[in-house]
């Protein structure tokens, strides 16, 4: 009842906040966060499977005790561990679920993103003079 899930080889967030607004940076951003929540859904997914396995293979243990006439408690408690780890496994899939509609909503922000600003930004980006940031007008 083990699992080969183990924690990933960066501390730092996929995309940081550091106040760079510009267009392409936050097209960044927002891709690097898609990512992200993409990846953290499939082992999210992985998690919840190795969790039903060690469920199903608790409640086989506790069968197992029971037929070899030991204690009744330890039969008690191997089902308790069976309870909580399905408990677990739902708990894993709504966090799952949270994940995957944080990833699409990540995406869609990105699309609209690209939508209002990207046009502006090409603008902005092929000219040799400098122009105002957006906003510079609103004052």
């Amino acid at each position: 009842m083990s699992s080969d899930l183990a924690p990933g080889t960066s501390g730092a967030a996929p995309a940081p906040a550091d106040g760079d607004n510009r267009y392409k940076a936050v097209q960044a951003k927002l891709d690097r966060l898609g990512q992200a929540m993409d990846d953290a859904t499939l082992e999210l997914e992985a998690l919840r499977r190795s969790v039903l396995a060690n469920t199903a293979s608790a409640e086989g243990v506790a069968s197992d005790i029971e037929a070899a006439d030991l204690d009744p408690k330890f039969v008690d408690l191997t089902n308790n561990v069976t309870v909580a780890l399905g408990g677990a496994a739902i708990d894993v899939h709504k966090l799952q679920e949270t994940a995957e509609e944080t990833a699409d909503l990540t995406h869609e922000a990105r699309g609209l993103h690209y939508k209002l600003y990207g046009a502006l930004d090409d603008i902005r980006s092929n000219r040799r003079e400098r122009t105002p940031r957006p906003g510079f007008f609103n004052r």
